[in-house]
């Protein structure tokens, strides 16, 4: 069992030139539910070290919501810089003007579980994102 993070955008960017040790796009139709959730024509899967979606900072749920990371919390230093690299171009897909929106989910997770998340990047740090367990974001800015 594993997390995927697949995006969606209206940027025909290709996003595989960001891929490095701790980050990867992969340009890829979604089938199934995923596809029906995401909003733009250019799809993504987005995997980490792991080759997975699971070396990025994640919480099962977002009753604690964004934070910077916090001593009391440990999270391993790749992912919270997978996590940097992940939001920093998410930030600049969206101030070039370009839709963006991704799905977190856990394996096996049924469409109707993925909740909707609206993220203003204008009232998030970069430092404080991270991805919550089956949610649906779309980014603004």
């Amino acid at each position: 069992m594993c997390y995927s993070i697949y995006l969606s955008t209206d940027s025909n960017k290709d996003l595989s030139n960001e891929n490095n040790d701790l980050l990867h796009f992969k340009q890829e139709e979604i089938k199934g539910s995923i596809q029906s959730i995401l909003k733009n024509e250019h799809q993504w899967y987005l995997g980490s070290k792991s080759i997975c979606s699971c070396t990025f900072r994640h919480l099962h749920s977002i009753e604690l919501g964004f934070s910077e990371p916090v001593d009391w919390y440990p999270e391993d230093d790749d992912e919270i810089a997978a996590t940097l690299s992940f939001i920093e171009i998410a930030r600049q897909i969206v101030e070039q003007g370009h839709q963006l929106d991704c799905v977190d989910i856990w394996e096996g997770t049924a469409e109707a579980d993925i909740k909707e998340l609206w993220i203003d990047l204008n009232d998030l740090r970069d430092d404080e994102f991270r991805f919550f367990e089956n949610y649906h974001f779309i980014f603004t800015g």
